[in-house]
């Protein structure tokens, strides 16, 4: 019989994302606490661009589209946010979507598996992602549940489970 394998990847649909920032546009335009302070969310290039006349404004920005993402089911550990930095009278932040699981990342994650998973599990990195294949499907299941309960500072899904 063939081995089972799945892959581990690090994700994020650009679409629920993109959903997420105009719902959050949309709530900053209507809301009160927003009204005259020069608050925006846009898309710049590949980053995130949140702009307001006040730190604390600017912050409360951040805040409403970290909701509007984990109301989409978007891990936060994917949103990479900078510190508000004031330029000209405007405070901005701007914040990147991490996609990816980097070599060192996907090296410690395989380790984890060599070290505390079931016998004959293997995993190798491919390029962004990490392969994992057994003998046993069940085998494959305990990685994933253990992988779920390990807090990794990165978004982790599960893919391919064949």
């Amino acid at each position: 019989m063939a081995d089972s394998s799945f892959d581990i990847v690090s994700k994020v649909e650009r679409q629920e994302v993109d959903n997420a920032l105009n719902q959050a546009a949309k709530e900053i335009s209507q809301r009160y606490d927003f009204k005259n302070v020069g608050a925006s969310i846009s898309w710049s290039g590949e980053k995130i661009l949140m702009e307001a006349n006040s730190e604390e404004r600017v912050k409360a920005i951040l805040d409403v589209f970290q909701s509007k993402l984990i109301k989409r089911g978007i891990s936060l550990k994917a949103l990479d946010a900078g510190e508000p930095q004031l330029s000209g009278k405007e405070y901005k932040i701007f914040a990147s979507i991490e996609e990816g699981i980097s070599q060192d990342n996907a090296k410690k994650v395989a380790k984890i598996i060599r070290d505390e998973g079931p016998k004959g599990v293997k995993a190798q990195v491919q390029g962004d992602e990490l392969r994992v294949s057994s003998k046993s499907r069940d085998d494959l299941q305990t990685v994933i549940a253990l992988l779920k309960g390990k807090d990794f500072d990165f978004a982790l899904q599960f893919v391919n489970y064949r």
